[in-house]
């Protein structure tokens, strides 16, 4: 199997461990880790944290933007921009009938809504946006979300 599939499922995994799932010595894929991240291939490392099932309060948004691709840079100066504010988790442009889709998080509703107010329908190049506010998440990077909490009609979810 390839060392980035598997590191994409579970990056906790040893190179001990993906030698032996890729049939490869460890310093093969130790070599090929390494290569992969000068390479820009793996950008990095996360864990997946289901935030519901902890003290913190946060909201996140979709938005998406209609815009006005800058002669010789098309989006990509708009999505740059963008990408420089913190609040932004994702930026990614899209076909179909908007351009950009930016994902968000803030603290309340009324953050979101101030930025995008505020930080995103002001900028230059923006022509419109439509935010959409998530209210559960059922499964994110491959990885399905459990709750044991009943719901209003008495059904487990």
């Amino acid at each position: 199997m390839d060392i980035l599939k598997l590191l994409e499922t579970n990056s906790k995994l040893t190179p001990s461990q993906l030698a032996v799932m890729c049939d490869m010595s460890v310093e093969a894929v130790n070599s090929k880790i390494k290569e992969y991240e000068e390479k820009g291939i793996i950008l990095g490392y996360k864990t997946i944290i289901d935030w519901d099932k902890t003290e913190r309060e946060y909201v996140s948004a979709m938005i998406e933007l209609k815009v006005a691709p800058q002669k010789d840079l098309g989006f990509d100066r708009i999505a740059e921009r963008i990408c420089l504010h913190p609040e932004v988790q994702s930026v990614s442009l899209m076909s179909g009938g908007y351009d950009l889709l930016v994902v968000i998080e803030g603290k309340t509703m009324r953050e979101v809504s101030n930025f995008v107010f505020n930080r995103l329908a002001t900028m230059d190049g923006v022509v419109s946006t439509a935010t959409h506010f998530m209210l559960r998440k059922y499964k994110d990077k491959g990885v399905i979300y459990n709750s044991d909490e009943e719901d209003k009609r008495g059904n487990i979810l």
